[in-house]
């Protein structure tokens, strides 16, 4: 990055320790030299900006190695302290709850789950979220004012202030200011996300879609629902309800999941995954009826992703939830996606499996700690 002249100094300063913080965390445990030959920057700015970076617990000396001492004094290096602050990604789920923290750097320290009863109260529901961090925190040693932000992956439409607009997996759900209520508990920045696009980031960063930018992330169950990024983006849509494949029987335009995959002409009931897997169980057995409940399913599904392939046309879908781990469901859709799509995208399973919403809400928690960091280099920059 150029140097500037004239301006506000202090904001030539924030510029300049974004740029210092950024090498430094990338770089693991540079010299002065090294940072300035990185930034462009003269020594003495790089040597005063690591000095202020150092009074402000974001860097430390680095101790030198054994066999460096013995030679004579090396040269000071430094390194960013990950472990200045920590971040949580938390996932609510019908049947439980999960936490992944991590240090500044986004490597995870620890992780948590609970279970919850599919039936549990908005309150009961937040208790269990504040006992599993509770424990993870006690676990890993860390002091709850350490935590720096909180990323949360819920079902539902999610507004940009985290109220649950609309969320029928979870009782209460519906109108819940779930980011104002999580905000009081942890007394930091707290943000929420609906769970497919938070999955779709996860995917992104550490898992099946790492290679593109324009990914479709499938939430494979009852209800399914989407998350996509396009040239690298989270897509919400205006209101947060895109990818809300799922919704056309919440609005009396298709068959209920119970009916769609009954065996019986009745209702399944109850409507949970063991009850499901033991359909697809049936099916692979041959009994006539359970096939035709798994080919229902199986196509609505296909249909769905279909209409979302078709107006965006990603290079990727990523298949994953808890029906992406029964038998039949990838191959089929690959198959009619190319039948249905004038370019059909690749078809992968998500790698980070029921991971991969707590570690999306994990990667909400590092964006907004980065733009803290460096929002002010990405501002000057976007101005030039």
């Amino acid at each position: 990055m150029g140097q500037l002249t004239g301006g506000d100094p202090s904001l030539l300063r924030r510029i300049n320790s974004a740029v210092v913080l950024r090498a430094l965390r990338a770089a693991g445990s540079p010299t002065l030299t090294d940072l300035t030959r990185v930034t462009g920057l003269s020594r003495p700015t790089v040597e005063g900006v690591v000095e202020g970076l150092m009074a402000s617990g974001l860097v430390v000396e680095a101790v030198a190695e054994e066999g460096a001492r013995r030679q004579g004094r090396p040269a000071r290096r430094f390194r960013f302290r990950t472990e200045a602050g920590h971040l949580l990604g938390i996932e609510i789920g019908s049947h439980r709850v999960a936490a992944l923290l991590s240090g500044l750097d986004g490597r995870v320290i620890g992780a948590g789950t609970k279970e919850v009863a599919e039936t549990a109260s908005s309150d009961e529901r937040l208790e269990k979220v504040r006992a599993t961090v509770a424990d993870l925190l006690r676990r890993a040693g860390v002091p709850r004012d350490s935590l720096r932000a909180v990323g949360v992956g819920s079902p539902g439409i999610v507004e940009a202030d985290g109220t649950v607009r609309l969320g029928t997996a979870l009782p209460g759900w519906t109108g819940l200011p779930l980011g104002e209520r999580l905000r009081r508990s942890f007394r930091c920045p707290v943000h929420v996300e609906n769970d497919a696009n938070a999955a779709a980031v996860a995917e992104h960063w550490k898992g099946a879609a790492q290679d593109t930018d324009d990914v479709v992330f499938v939430m494979a169950g009852l209800s399914p629902g989407a998350g996509s990024l396009i040239g690298g983006r989270l897509h919400r849509g205006f209101g947060g309800a895109a990818g809300e494949i799922g919704a056309l029987h919440l609005l009396g335009r298709g068959v209920t999941p119970e009916r769609l995959l009954s065996t019986t002409g009745e209702p399944l009931h109850p409507l949970d995954e063991q009850a499901v897997a033991k359909v697809f169980a049936e099916a692979r057995r041959g009994d006539e009826r359970a096939v035709a409940a798994v080919e229902r399913f199986i196509q609505r599904l296909v249909h769905d992703v279909a209409a979302l392939v078709l107006a965006i046309d990603p290079e990727l879908v990523v298949v994953g939830g808890w029906a992406a781990g029964l038998d039949g469901v990838l191959e089929p859709l690959r198959q009619e996606l190319a039948r249905y799509c004038l370019r059909p995208p690749r078809v992968a399973l998500s790698l980070l499996g029921e991971a991969a919403v707590a570690t999306g809400a994990l990667r909400l928690a590092l964006d907004h700690v980065e733009e803290e960091l460096f929002a002010v280099e990405k501002t000057v920059t976007a101005r030039r």
